[in-house]
């Protein structure tokens, strides 16, 4: 699905939408709110603001949440997008999240910088995406990445062999307690034979 020409898309009602959730972002350590908002190519808007973490390396970004609600919300295709901080003024996207756009909006997406509206391919060229992973063969069955139904079983298996490897940890506590407490007991044994 292509985006929506920059002409018809309503940027300040957009602009309006990611100030409105960077009021609400959480962003007591850099004291830096972020919020973002974009249009699906279905006419909904998702937003998302900053949310930061006292382990700095975890804090999700704006577009982290924006990306979330899309997802939440049924997924689509973003058509166009904006960022802003405190002051309203528009913010470009961190690499990071240029490639979480590219993923969910493709080339066309339409991106409101501080240098004008321009194309995600502009903002992110010679971006990585899906089709690099089906060139490159990166599964060895010949499927693409994102098959579902083999994710899923692999998943499945795995959760299975986590219960598994559960068990089989509070079987190892349960002897080591009873190994404690035969310990303990010898150890009373040793003590009296003294």
């Amino acid at each position: 699905m292509t985006a929506a020409p920059a002409r018809e898309t309503d940027w300040e009602a957009l602009r309006g939408a990611a100030r409105d959730v960077m009021s609400r972002a959480y962003a007591p350590y850099s004291g830096f709110p972020v919020g973002a908002a974009a249009l699906v190519a279905d006419g909904r808007t998702v937003t998302g603001c900053n949310v930061e973490n006292a382990a700095y390396g975890v804090a999700l970004c704006a577009e982290c949440g924006l990306i979330s609600d899309l997802v939440a919300g049924g997924g689509g295709r973003l058509t166009a997008f904006t960022c802003c901080g405190r002051d309203g003024e528009r913010l470009m996207p961190c690499g990071r999240c240029r490639q979480l756009l590219w993923e969910h909006g493709g080339p066309e997406l339409l991106v409101d910088t501080p240098s004008g509206v321009r194309p995600m391919s502009e903002v992110l060229p010679d971006a990585f995406g899906a089709d690099d992973l089906a060139r490159h063969g990166s599964r060895p069955d010949g499927r693409r990445n994102g098959s579902g139904g083999a994710q899923h079983a692999n998943g499945a298996e795995q959760q299975a062999n986590g219960a598994e490897q559960h068990a089989n940890g509070a079987e190892q506590h349960a002897n080591g307690a009873e190994q404690q407490a035969t310990g303990a007991e010898q150890h009373g044994t040793a003590e009296g034979a003294q």
